[in-house]
């Protein structure tokens, strides 16, 4: 499991915490895949720690619904399910229409000419088709433009579903045609931003958010809940 990546924990922090951040992150971005169970001996040998943290993590995991206990199997990594994109989508999309008008109200041109910096390296990796570049420089561009808001307790809550948003965002942009017209309106969201264009850059802000959570939905090989909560 060394080229899973969880060999390598933080010192800096609590023990619990770097294993259950370590796990979760695993999970989201699919490193550990959906049906994986969660042994303790194996991945306490693993992440050279003992078993009480691991169990501390395993249960916020649970509380997070990224795993579940299943009889007589353990520990076992559950599916995405269409619900959790919805809803991920859904609080990022409505906290982000909140920040607008804080974004242009702190809106800097230093800001703008880092958002060209990063929608010039998109550019590049769209010509390559390069999803992996693309889906990082995407996140980094949103993040930006976020950030600007300086909306501190709104933007933990974002933040809070950010490795949420990297994983399904990932799953929308090796679209094709959905990569094509996303970085036009990246585009033309910027040129919105530097004419001031408050009303039309919300407009189009939704519209392009929206159809990244249908173009995330669309490609995503989920189902949804049972009436018992479990996949």
């Amino acid at each position: 499991m060394d080229q899973l990546g969880l060999d390598k924990i933080e010192l800096n922090k609590p023990i619990r915490e770097t294993t259950y951040e370590t796990l979760k992150n695993a999970i989201i971005m699919g490193t550990i895949p959906a049906g994986s169970r969660l042994i303790e001996t194996v991945y306490a040998e693993t992440l050279h720690i003992s078993r009480t943290p691991l169990r501390e993590a395993f249960r916020k995991l649970e509380l997070d619904g990224l795993v579940e206990y299943v009889e007589r199997r353990g520990v076992i990594v559950r599916a995405f399910t269409i619900e959790d994109i919805e809803e991920t989508f859904t609080i990022r999309n409505a906290l982000m229409m909140l920040i607008i008008p804080s974004i242009f109200e702190n809106l800097r041109q230093e800001h703008l000419d880092e958002l060209q910096h990063i929608l010039d390296a998109m550019d590049i990796s769209q010509k390559e088709e390069n999803a992996e570049e693309l889906s990082k420089y995407n996140r980094e561009y949103h993040r930006m433009i976020e950030q600007i808001s300086d909306k501190k307790r709104i933007l933990r809550v974002i933040d809070s579903q950010e490795e949420y948003i990297n994983r399904f965002s990932r799953m929308a942009i090796e679209s094709v045609v959905r990569r094509s017209n996303a970085q036009q309106e990246h585009h033309e969201l910027v040129r919105m931003l530097r004419d001031g264009e408050q009303e039309a850059f919300a407009k189009l802000m939704e519209k392009h958010l929206n159809e990244s959570k249908m173009a995330c939905l669309a490609t995503a090989p989920l189902g949804r809940k049972e009436k018992t909560g479990k996949v």
